[in-house]
């Protein structure tokens, strides 16, 4: 086993119990070697909603939260479901997901 399907394996665990409905939507995350990217989507019309992207660093990863909670409530939404991917929840997907919600978003 390497690290990809060890990471393939944990996501896979964490997508059979969360699902995003047009009420309260997945919020998802990936992480590249350069760049963060989260979006929204609803799984039962299988539709991304909104997606953002920055740099792979604190500062602008919390600004970046900032505006995906402003457009996220534009779109009159509050609750949502996190989905960390299969990556642990600490360092950036943490700062992510607690911008998130200190801006309202209930996960």
């Amino acid at each position: 086993m390497n690290k990809k399907n060890n990471r393939a394996k944990r996501k896979l665990h964490i997508r059979k119990r969360l699902s995003g409905t047009s009420v309260k939507p997945r919020i998802f995350v990936f992480k590249s070697n350069k760049y963060f990217y989260s979006g929204v989507a609803d799984d039962d019309k299988s539709v991304v909603l909104m997606s953002k992207m920055c740099k792979k660093n604190s500062e602008e990863i919390q600004k970046m939260a900032k505006k995906f909670a402003t457009d996220f409530k534009k779109k009159k939404l509050e609750l949502a479901v996190f989905d960390r991917s299969g990556y642990r929840y600490h360092g950036l997907i943490a700062t992510f997901a607690d911008e998130l919600r200190s801006n309202g978003i209930k996960i």
